[in-house]
């Protein structure tokens, strides 16, 4: 009988070094194998703890100004904030020790409990017919910004989607239209989302008024002075449909464009359509995320405060 030998890998030694700086804090950004805007975010994320260690003099860092950094982010940024940042410390110090350069004392440090729920509210069916009422579509930008409004409302986009699209994307399927978009975290357009026939007869009339284009041109182009009919970024749709909410007389902080997206998904739950399609229209991986929405409408379907109300006042 052959015993099994098991076979151990060597155990990587890790020392510490001089000090960790602005030196490794790069060595680790060129390391990462991920998208330029993936890049951009850790390196965003993990900028204010280099500030706070050359702020304190701290050059070898242990689990207590681990501690002491989070305490003072709890002090000055939002709970999600204050996770993202932890949560880049964390990466940094696992990255630090897979390599043996420097022990991970970040290890095990928690960031914050964050709530699931949404943190940007949702339009009813009549607040988005308000907001369309109010575009004045006789204008290039009016035609633009309605079309981009009503998809985003009716198909769930993302902003990022949004400014993805090119012309050739949208195509004929069947007796409608489709979108073909690069979703989130994906590398080609390969999903579809539906274009309701109003949202295409809006679409067509605005690239009719924008004059010769070409398939690759993106679907909705700038219209400002600096990048006339160059692509739209995120930032910009962001603005745009701010902008038309405030016009409109919703100046709230918790509406946004991303607001749209979770229009999308409420309306389709209160007009009959079931969790399982709702998932599908904005493409989530997991239905449990979808489920978030159903919280919510059992809550403002919920008429206990009202029923209590009545049963005190009489009213």
């Amino acid at each position: 009988m052959v015993e099994a030998i098991q076979v151990m890998e060597p155990r990587r030694e890790t020392t510490v070094p001089q000090t960790i700086g602005p030196e490794l804090f790069n060595r680790y950004i060129a390391y990462l194998d991920a998208k330029p805007r993936t890049i951009e975010t850790y390196t965003r994320t993990l900028r204010p703890f280099h500030r706070y260690m050359a702020r304190a003099g701290i050059t070898r860092p242990t689990r207590e100004d681990i501690l002491a950094y989070r305490e003072g982010l709890r002090h000055t940024c939002k709970a999600a904030t204050v996770q993202a940042y932890m949560l880049a410390v964390r990466l940094f110090f696992k990255w630090t020790e897979q390599e043996g350069i420097y022990p991970n004392v970040a290890d095990r440090v928690k960031g914050e409990n964050i709530s699931r729920e949404h943190k940007k509210d949702y339009l009813g069916k009549h607040q988005v017919v308000d907001i369309l009422g109010h575009i004045d579509t006789a204008t290039l930008t009016g035609k633009r910004d309605f079309a981009v409004i009503l998809l985003m409302t009716t198909a769930g986009l993302r902003t990022i989607e949004v400014s993805r699209a090119n012309i050739e994307d949208m195509r004929i399927h069947g007796d409608g239209a489709v979108l073909y978009v690069q979703g989130k975290g994906r590398d080609e357009k390969a999903e579809l989302v539906k274009v309701a026939l109003p949202v295409e007869k809006a679409i067509r009339d605005y690239l009719k008024a924008r004059g010769a284009v070409n398939a690759n041109d993106p679907l909705f182009a700038s219209n400002s002075n600096k990048n006339k009919g160059g692509r739209m970024t995120t930032r910009s749709i962001s603005r745009l449909v701010k902008g038309r909410l405030v016009a409109a007389g919703y100046s709230s902080d918790r509406l946004t464009a991303h607001s749209l997206r979770h229009t999308a998904a409420t309306i389709n739950l209160l007009e009959g359509g079931t969790l399982e399609e709702t998932q599908q229209l904005l493409r989530h991986s997991s239905i449990n995320t979808t489920m978030i929405y159903l919280h919510h409408i059992d809550r403002d379907k919920n008429p206990s405060e009202t029923r209590i109300a009545r049963a005190i006042l009489g009213a």
